[in-house]
């Protein structure tokens, strides 16, 4: 079975975390958790204050080099008739304004993390250099174990 739309824009809307498989610069698989929100046919992903290694995350090469991505939600359950997934084809982009201010888009997405993410309060939301992931939406395909599940 698959997921309404309307349960799938729930699911974005409140779900606290996905997980960004990108193409590596030598072919291999990448996969991360991220946190994200939608809003419109796009998904947004900060590249935040939390504790990261030195230098450009990998996420944001592998994207820059194949912008083609894969996010996927999941619920799993020991009762399996509850379980579900979401699978989001994107093209992706990074986008670091020079001037964050003055992009409606990008103070818009900002707003959403801070208000679905409550950790904003203590974490940066942003590094020193503001840098948000874009996902535009290509397709989205779904799966629920029973109608309970959606």
């Amino acid at each position: 079975m698959e997921l309404s739309p309307e349960s799938i824009r729930k699911q974005l809307d409140v779900w606290p975390v996905a997980r960004l498989a990108t193409q590596g610069l030598n072919g291999s698989p990448h996969q991360v958790p991220i946190v994200f929100v939608g809003l419109g046919d796009c998904l947004w992903s900060p590249v935040d204050g939390k504790p990261k290694r030195a230098g450009e995350l990998v996420r944001v090469r592998n994207i820059r080099a194949h912008p083609t991505v894969s996010l996927l939600l999941d619920h799993y359950d020991n009762d399996w008739n509850a379980l579900w997934w979401i699978r989001i084809e994107a093209r992706a982009r990074v986008l670091e304004p020079s001037e964050p201010r003055g992009d409606a888009a990008f103070q818009a997405a900002l707003a959403a993390l801070a208000e679905k993410y409550p950790q904003y309060e203590e974490v940066p939301l942003l590094q020193d250099s503001p840098t948000l992931l874009v996902f535009d939406t290509l397709q989205i395909r779904s799966w629920c174990a029973s109608s309970s599940a959606a």
